[in-house]
């Protein structure tokens, strides 16, 4: 099986849904959580926190640098993933389908580099 990564995305500045919104949004993921576990399809999901409470490490001349809020300046950022296993990307695609009506978010679809072979 292979293994993607259906990937949240939201826009910097948009207004956050209702309360109750709020509440149906996580029902209605859970709803595809417990369907992707029981077709076996789950591997591991998550939702994060807002881009300002990144932090970003990376080495510059040798030196080892940390930095507030996230790496990239773009208005549109990471909200969650699924990391989910599929026969192929049709599967994939028809499990994001599901995803972004649940999260009322664009979802993006990359596969996961396979392991090299040992």
């Amino acid at each position: 099986m292979k293994q993607y990564l259906l990937s949240v995305h939201g826009t910097q500045g948009d207004v956050m849904p209702a309360l109750d919104v709020m509440q149906k949004m996580f029902g209605d993921v859970e709803k595809v959580n417990q369907d992707l576990r029981d077709k076996g399809a789950w591997v591991f999901a998550c939702g994060l926190t807002d881009p300002s409470d990144a932090t970003v490490v990376r080495v510059e001349h040798g030196q080892v640098m940390t930095t507030d809020g996230p790496f990239v300046e773009t208005k549109e950022q990471l909200g969650g993933f699924w990391v989910i296993k599929t026969e192929n990307l049709d599967e994939a695609l028809t499990w994001a389908e599901k995803a972004t009506a649940a999260c009322r978010a664009p979802v993006e679809v990359r596969p996961l580099q396979d392991e090299p072979a040992s």
